[in-house]
């Protein structure tokens, strides 16, 4: 049994400060499953000002050895409430079991030991040598030191994953933690709040986990001159609010943001294999990953058999309950997004567009969309243009290797994407071309502790993961001595 969320505050487990609270639902059957703390303003300033306190009074920030027994213990503690913790993550964010070994659990946890062996490693100081700037005989040296305070803001649809994306490189780095997950999953940050409380070491403050569902309440985070920088992960929309709310204190911003991505197929490819995979890959987790190819990009003059072979995946997929060992694509994750993704569907017949499966929502108890793809529309319509995030696949017709480069860039967003070809020299080639943060070529896998991930144009600033996520909360100085 899964303990009730509490926050975290200053190194306490409690209630909301006015004892309010909210509903947890399972979306695959759109039953409450728990409460969650519904934290006040007030809540989020004793988080703040905790925060704060641990990183201006304590020897976090510079106690290196401290921080990495601390990350080892929380890293102990996940692996032995493994089975807990992935039944809660299968009943609060509707996540199909086999993907515990991707982003559900296995790699979020793995990087959280990559980024403790990295701190533990790293190279704080560089010395430069002596030269003579200005005729001045001078001993250079460049320090690496935390940022500060970070308000680590998380979405719904892979919540450990970012959550340890965030949480765990801030706190190696020597920053201290304000974590607020969104209010559809917050029972599984309060577990990671719970387990930091009662199994590590941390000192009071370091990490704290406040759950409010008001977004007034959140935004507090984003304004507040305590908090020096604000990773947040989801829409590009929120995005841009926080740019603009941290801006008058001029905080340090991370933001990685929507993704409309292009999966490639060039004309010397095994087409039914790639669009097999590109269909898979669009249902996973009810295509509710914003790396997902959502866009199949093939030969013109094999288009019906791409739709064809992409069809035929997605409905042998079908949407089944995540509980199920054979499921893939599971519910989307609320009632909301349910609605956002049939509006989309209803828009996919207004422009023109024909579904060779799917089309529709499940009307049964939870919140569930049929897999669909969508034919007959080109890069400009909506679909092929916005962020849906659910399993849905819109099918784009190419005539050549640069007709294809050029659909994959005409897109506000520059998430991920992929290539496949007969040639792998032929597929980097294009590869090189994508102006996206990441590229699979023939198969290739890039998701992984030690690989950054992240952006370019409207999908975000800065990269999470790798030695360059790590130093994403690091400040750089130099200091000068007489030679």
């Amino acid at each position: 049994m899964t303990a009730p969320a509490r926050l975290l505050v200053d190194g306490r487990l409690t209630e909301a400060s006015d004892g309010a609270s909210y509903a947890v639902l399972n979306p695959a059957t759109g039953r409450e499953i728990g409460q969650a703390p519904d934290a006040t303003a007030d809540d989020v300033d004793a988080a703040i000002a905790a925060a704060r306190r641990a990183f201006d009074e304590t020897d976090w920030s510079t106690d290196v050895a401290l921080r990495v027994r601390c990350l080892r213990q929380l890293h102990a503690a996940l692996l032995e409430e493994r089975e807990s913790f992935e039944a809660l993550t299968t009943a609060e964010v509707g996540m199909p079991g086999f993907m515990m070994v991707a982003a559900g659990f296995e790699v979020p946890v793995e990087g959280l030991r990559w980024v403790t062996d990295l701190a533990e490693g790293y190279a704080w100081e560089t010395d430069l040598g002596v030269a003579r700037p200005m005729g001045i005989p001078s001993r250079r040296t460049v320090r690496r030191e935390p940022v500060g305070v970070v308000a680590a803001i998380t979405p719904w649809n892979v919540p450990t994953q970012i959550n340890l994306a965030k949480v765990g490189p801030a706190l190696a780095a020597g920053c201290t933690v304000v974590l607020k997950p969104a209010p559809d999953t917050p029972w599984v940050a309060a577990e990671l709040g719970r387990l930091a409380a009662e199994r590590t070491d941390l000192p009071p403050g370091v990490l704290n986990v406040v759950t409010p569902r008001s977004d007034e309440v959140a935004a507090r985070l984003t304004t507040d001159p305590r908090v020096d920088m604000v990773s947040f992960t989801g829409s590009t929309a929120t995005g841009r609010a926080i740019m603009a709310a941290a801006a008058p204190t001029l905080k340090r911003v991370f933001l990685e943001l929507g993704g409309k991505s292009a999966a490639i197929v060039l004309d010397d490819a095994d087409l039914a294999a790639a669009a097999a995979a590109t269909a898979f890959t669009a249902c996973l987790h009810a295509g509710q990953g914003c790396a997902i190819t959502t866009r199949l990009v093939v030969p013109r003059a094999r288009y019906d058999e791409a739709v064809e072979v992409a069809a035929a995946t997605m409905a042998s997929i079908g949407a089944k309950d995540p509980t199920d060992p054979g499921a893939i694509c599971g519910p989307v994750i609320s009632q909301v997004q349910r609605d956002r993704v049939e509006a989309y569907l209803r828009l996919a017949e207004e422009e023109g567009g024909t579904f060779a499966t799917g089309g529709h929502v499940i009307e049964q108890d939870g919140f569930w969309v049929e897999p669909t793809v969508v034919a007959g529309l080109d890069n400009t319509s909506r679909l092929a243009q916005e962020e849906i995030f659910g399993p849905v696949l819109v099918v784009i017709a190419h005539d050549g290797d640069d007709d294809a480069v050029r659909i994959a860039n005409a897109s506000a967003y520059g998430l991920s994407g992929s290539v496949e070809s007969g040639s792998l020299e032929r597929a980097r080639a294009v590869a090189a071309r994508i102006r996206t943060g990441t590229v699979a070529v023939n198969g290739g896998v890039w998701f992984s502790p030690d690989a950054p991930f992240g952006g370019y144009k409207q999908s975000g600033l800065g990269r999470e993961m790798g030695v360059a996520g790590f130093e994403e909360y690091l400040e750089t100085k130099t200091i000068a001595q007489p030679a």
